[in-house]
C-alpha cells in the first residue's frame, strides 16, 4: 500500500462526476472540480496534468474514492474548432492517449447532458477530441431517451508483425503490434499455454504485463504523427479466431499497471481490426464480435475505409457498443486526512 503523503492541495476539494459503465468497465466522467489547465493542444493539456496535477488523478482513480481498475475521463476545453467536447483519459499508472470504451459512454452523455446544441433523431454526431486525435461518435437518440454508441477512431495500422520479444517463463514469444489511437501487442492464448475461458484472470494478468514488459525493454515504438503517441499501452490476449466469421472472438485488453479491461476494450478492437485487415483476414465493411472473456460483453467492429498514417496503410475503423448510467459522486478532501490524497493496494 503506497499512500500520497505530501502530494500538495492548496484549494478546497470539491470534484463532482457521473458515474458510467461501458460492457461493465468503469468509467467516471469528471465534469468538474478540477483546477484550470494550461496548455494549447490537447497534448500539451495532457502534459500539464501529468506535471501539475496528477494529485487530481489520483485522488478520483484510487482508493478510497476509486480502485486499482477505476478509469476516469476529465472534460477539458477543446482545442480545434470541430471538437463538440475535448477528454483526457485516467487509469491507475498515468494517462492514456484513446480508450473506446470511454468515447460510447461520453458520447451519451454529451448529448444527454445538453452538450449538443442540435441533437438530431435517429442519430446525434458527437465529435470528441482525445489526445490522439478526433473521435466522431454517432449516438441513437430518439428524441428523450439516447441508446447505443459507434463511433469512428483516427486511422489505425499496423506497426509491426511477428516481433521475437524474450518473456520468462515463455521463452521466444512472437507478437504483433497494432495501433488503435494507442499501441498494443497482441498474442494468441494458445502460445503461451493459457485459455481464454478456462485460465484464472490473474494468469492471463500476469502473462499480458510480462510481454508488455518484453516489449517495451526489446523493441522501439514510435508514432507516425507525434512523439507522446509512441508507447506500448498495453497486451491483449486473443482467442486467435482472427478469421472472418459469424462467431464472436474473444480478447483480454491489460494495460497500464496490470489493470484488467471489463470491456473488449475500444482501442483494443480498433487496433486488432487493423491487424486483421492487414493480413488479409477480413475485408471492408465486414462487421465482426468482439466479445470481453472477464464478461462476456460485446462490442462490434468493422474496417469501413483504407488510409494512410504516414508511411503505413492503415483502415478507418467503426467500433459500436453501449454505455450505462451508475449514479453521481461528490468527492471531498479533508485537510488532515493525507489517506484521503489516494493510495494503491498491490
Amino acid at each position: 500500500m503506497s499512500a500520497e503523503k505530501n502530494t500538495p492541495f492548496n484549494e478546497q476539494v470539491c470534484v463532482k462526476t457521473v458515474e458510467m459503465h461501458t460492457a461493465g468497465e468503469p468509467l467516471r466522467i469528471i465534469v468538474s472540480g478540477f483546477p484550470k489547465i494550461e496548455g494549447r493542444t490537447i497534448l500539451d493539456q495532457r502534459r500539464y496534468v501529468k506535471e501539475h496535477l496528477d494529485h487530481y488523478r489520483k485522488l478520483t482513480v484510487n482508493e478510497p474514492r476509486g480502485h486499482f481498475d477505476m478509469y476516469c475521463a476529465l472534460l477539458v476545453e477543446p482545442s480545434v474548432p470541430e471538437a463538440d467536447i475535448a477528454v483526457l483519459f485516467m487509469h491507475n499508472e498515468g494517462y492514456s492517449t484513446m480508450c473506446g470504451h470511454a468515447v460510447i459512454s461520453l458520447g451519451r452523455y454529451a448529448v444527454d447532458a445538453g452538450l449538443i446544441k442540435e441533437p438530431t433523431i435517429p442519430e446525434t454526431k458527437v465529435n470528441i477530441q482525445c489526445p490522439c486525435g478526433l473521435v466522431t461518435a454517432y449516438v441513437q437518440y430518439d428524441g428523450k431517451k439516447t441508446g447505443s454508441v459507434r463511433f469512428h477512431s483516427v486511422p489505425a495500422f499496423v506497426y509491426k508483425t511477428d516481433v521475437e520479444v524474450t518473456v520468462e517463463p515463455f521463452g521466444k514469444i512472437i507478437v504483433d503490434i497494432s495501433y488503435g489511437g494507442t499501441f498494443y501487442a497482441f498474442v494468441a492464448a494458445h502460445k503461451l499455454c493459457l485459455n481464454l475461458d478456462t485460465s484464472m484472470v490473474k494468469d492471463l494478468n500476469k502473462a499480458a504485463d510480462d510481454i508488455s514488459a518484453a516489449v517495451k525493454r526489446e523493441i522501439k515504438i514510435e508514432s507516425p504523427e507525434n512523439k507522446d503517441l509512441g508507447f506500448l499501452y498495453g497486451t491483449i490476449i486473443t482467442d486467435d479466431n482472427d478469421s472472418y466469421s459469424h462467431i464472436p472472438t474473444s480478447n483480454i485488453c491489460v494495460f497500464a499497471d496490470r489493470q484488467v479491461d471489463r470491456s473488449p476494450c475500444g482501442s483494443g478492437v480498433t487496433a486488432r481490426i487493423a491487424l486483421q485487415y492487414h493480413k488479409g483476414l477480413i475485408g471492408l465493411n465486414q462487421t465482426r464480435q468482439f466479445q470481453s472473456s472477464t464478461t462476456k460483453a460485446i462490442f462490434t467492429g468493422k474496417a469501413v475505409r483504407e488510409v494512410c498514417v504516414g508511411q503505413y496503410k492503415g483502415v478507418e475503423v467503426e467500433v459500436s457498443g453501449k454505455g450505462f448510467y451508475s449514479g453521481k459522486s461528490e468527492f471531498t478532501l479533508e485537510e488532515d486526512d493525507f489517506i484521503g490524497h489516494g493510495f494503491i493496494i498491490k
